[in-house]
């Protein structure tokens, strides 16, 4: 039996996080490369990413790097598994993170959007996983999965506070494939989890927080009283990533401050 610290050492180890250049995805890369791993980091803005990169190399023995990649273009992805094969000691741990989120109202929704949102979020993801997970097979080691979902695919939401109806769809999509592929992949050791992160402290809260009075209101929306901080998301996802959750695949971890407990988000007007 190992000692518990033992269980979430990451050294050795490598992982591929995808939107890992700023926020939820950041906060998860920089955690991964603390426990010990080595970590590539994928993002589209080139600049970003590797601005991210060198700040969690600098702060991590230089376990970090940097490539640009667009998850939609099959290309891509397969050009950023063969660089992620290059530089880490194989590759244990993927995090699909990357998204988008395409705005309009749902009756005149265009279809242009829906399949931009779905070719990233739910193709894009399943074809990293896919060739990911054929270095896992091949290198008879296994691996883990965390796909990052949302609440928003737990939740119906009003026209006035979400009119994003194809990411709400992709990430309830994200989550089905979570689970099917957990049943697929168990027989290879490889684990597929999902991680739902509620409302936290990124670039996306910022327009609510620019009104005190709404962001107060706002927050009594959250039973612990507060968005989610860096520590929050990270200690998560080590979890899922490490051998913590070595019996857990097909799971969805809601890491929301008790948002979907007391029945979902129930936003201001």
């Amino acid at each position: 039996m190992s000692r518990a610290p033992a269980l979430f050492d990451l050294h050795g180890r490598g992982a591929l996080v995808t939107g890992g250049s700023r926020g939820i995805g950041r906060w998860i890369a920089e955690g991964l490369a603390e426990a010990g791993a080595r970590v590539v980091i994928a993002a589209r803005k080139r600049a970003a990413c590797e601005q991210a990169a060198r700040e969690i190399a600098d702060a991590n023995e230089g376990r970090c790097h940097a490539v640009a990649c667009d998850v939609s273009r099959p290309d891509e992805v397969e050009a950023l598994v063969a660089a992620a094969a290059r530089v880490l000691p194989r590759i244990d741990v993927l995090v699909n993170n990357a998204a988008i989120v395409w705005a309009a109202p749902t009756l005149d929704y265009p279809l242009e959007g829906w399949d931009k949102v779905f070719a990233l979020n739910v193709r894009g993801a399943f074809h990293l996983t896919r060739c990911v997970a054929r270095h896992m097979h091949d290198d008879e080691g296994g691996g883990a999965v965390v796909n990052v979902s949302s609440l928003n695919a737990h939740f119906g939401a009003r026209e006035q506070h979400q009119p994003v109806v194809a990411y709400n769809a992709s990430k309830g999509a994200l989550e089905a494939l979570t689970r099917d592929l957990s049943a697929k992949f168990a027989p290879l050791d490889i684990r597929v989890n999902a991680l739902v992160p509620g409302s936290f402290d990124t670039d996306m809260a910022d327009f609510v927080k620019r009104d005190a009075t709404r962001f107060a209101g706002y927050l009594t929306t959250i039973p612990m009283g507060r968005l989610g901080e860096g520590d929050d998301v990270k200690g998560a996802a080590l979890f899922l990533a490490s051998d913590a959750s070595r019996y857990v695949t097909g799971q969805t971890l809601v890491v929301d401050g008790g948002v979907a407990a007391r029945g979902g988000p129930h936003p201001i007007d």
